[in-house]
């Protein structure tokens, strides 16, 4: 299944005043721009021209695949949240442009994410043009010529990039073997396991704090510049100045561009995310998803589980232990809950990605075999493995999907995620707001610990990545 992304704005030249809106659909793997609209309004409000950009990205998008799942970026709080369900609509125009948005997808077939207004350049320039072209009488019409989507184009990465995170548990040796057979530059300058001393962790990171730093979250009433590295957005925003281009005020919600007074968002919910320990295919480098012999922890793992359980117990912070289906997560989860005196509660969504019938086969073995399947693998991240299996870009949406559920189930409590590696890489991109190719660039260990926190206002804050601080004798 295709997924594409819709970033959509709108704005109004004085609210109410001269609007309009801008849209554009992009592959979620490739970043390359599928499909563009905009268009003139006459006189309307910020939010009225701000879900008509939604609008007009959804269609966009059901035009190009009926099918695919959508993930909306927007800069606008208000839609975002209504059109998420968390809050109410409340005006009479915006009612059923919602209720049109909702029916141009199946429900369940689109998500929405916040996003600060500097990563939602390209909607806003088309909905800037399209207010330009009404000031001159005129409709908006593409220009030709897309450098947003060339430079995108340009920063995906090769087909050897795409395996280094594809092959999962097959980790990095299996990756530079991939890399060097797709012809590719190296995947990573790091051997297999840790290398150096390891990144020092915020002090607390994967912990809930009752009163935490500013650098982490601000007190009622504390300013912040808004969209800084791992911070959380600015609360609600007022128009932007008339002919500034697009804003995202409205009279429910209001909020100030730049620093802004942003509320006590309240403890986020932070996810604690352990890739399970080795197994016996781990050391061999094979690939080992959710469709092969689902091997246990070998000696090893359950060594390095006990490690993860005392640094765990130390910290005394998880409030809920939720694995993977898997017997390689359940059997780490077991280990680490006993310790901590929990439960372990079975989530089917952070299960690994399906290789298909390459399960249990080293690239090496792969290549061998399967030769026109892997070069057709390789070249595009929608391809399945020989015999099925799962994309990585499915796996991307299964992921995020499971995230909203657990991040409004767990709300203000710090709950431990014991799953694998394109799971936690996933869930780290997506936190990061990153392009897909990032997430071909993270190594993780075998039993690291890596920590998101989640905020009510939709933003996600990264406090660790890859600690194995606590294997180490």
């Amino acid at each position: 299944m295709r997924e594409f992304i819709v970033e959509a704005d709108g704005g109004s030249r004085g609210n109410p005043g001269p609007a309009g809106y801008g849209a554009v659909v992009s592959d979620a793997v490739t970043g390359e721009t599928l499909a563009e609209a905009a268009e003139y309004l006459g006189v309307a409000t910020n939010n009225v021209a701000e879900y008509r950009g939604l609008l007009a990205g959804l269609r966009a998008a059901h035009a190009l695949d009926p099918t695919a799942r959508v993930h909306v970026r927007m800069d606008s709080k208000l839609v975002v949240e209504q059109m998420s369900g968390r809050w109410k609509i409340k005006h009479p125009d915006m009612k059923p442009l919602a209720a049109e948005a909702n029916r141009v997808f199946p429900p369940g077939q689109v998500t929405y994410e916040w996003i600060p207004r500097a990563r939602n350049t390209h909607a806003d320039r088309l909905a800037n043009e399209a207010m330009d072209a009404g000031a001159r009488g005129e409709q908006w019409s593409a220009t030709g010529d897309d450098v947003e989507a060339e430079a995108m184009r340009e920063a995906t990465g090769t087909a050897a990039a795409r395996v280094a995170a594809a092959t999962g548990e097959a980790e990095a040796g299996a990756v530079r073997d991939a890399a060097a057979a797709a012809g590719g530059r190296a995947i990573g300058a790091v051997p297999v396991g840790d290398e150096g001393p390891p990144a020092r962790p915020d002090p607390g990171a994967g912990e809930t704090r009752e009163a935490p730093s500013g650098a982490d979250r601000p007190a009622a009433g504390e300013r912040r510049p808004s969209g800084a590295a791992g911070q959380q957005p600015p609360g609600p925003t007022t128009s932007r100045p008339s002919g500034s281009g697009s804003g995202s005020g409205s009279a429910e919600q209001s909020q100030a561009p730049g620093w802004s007074a942003a509320p006590d968002l309240g403890a986020p919910a932070t996810f604690v995310l352990l890739r399970h320990g080795e197994t016996p295919l781990t050391p061999q480098k094979r690939f080992s998803g959710s469709g092969g012999t689902d091997p246990s922890l070998s000696d090893a793992g359950r060594e390095q589980a006990r490690r993860v359980a005392e640094a765990l117990a130390r910290r005394g912070t998880v409030q809920a232990v939720v694995a993977s289906p898997l017997a390689r997560t359940r059997e780490t989860a077991r280990i680490v809950a006993a310790r901590l005196g929990l439960d372990v509660t079975v989530e089917e969504g952070i299960r690994e990605t399906d290789f298909g019938a390459w399960e249990g086969l080293t690239f090496g073995e792969v290549r061998e075999r399967h030769p026109d399947d892997l070069n057709a693998w390789l070249a595009d991240p929608e391809a399945h493995p020989t015999g099925g299996g799962e994309s990585f870009a499915e796996t991307a949406v299964r992921i995020a999907a499971t995230r909203d559920k657990l991040v409004a189930a767990h709300a203000g409590r710090t709950v431990l995620l014991v799953t694998h590696v394109t799971p936690v890489k996933t869930l780290i991109r997506l936190a990061l707001g990153a392009p897909p190719e990032s997430l071909f660039r993270m190594e993780l260990s075998a039993a690291s610990l890596s920590a998101v926190a989640y905020y009510a206002d939709g933003n996600a804050s990264v406090r660790l990545f890859n600690d194995t601080s606590h294997l180490r004798p």
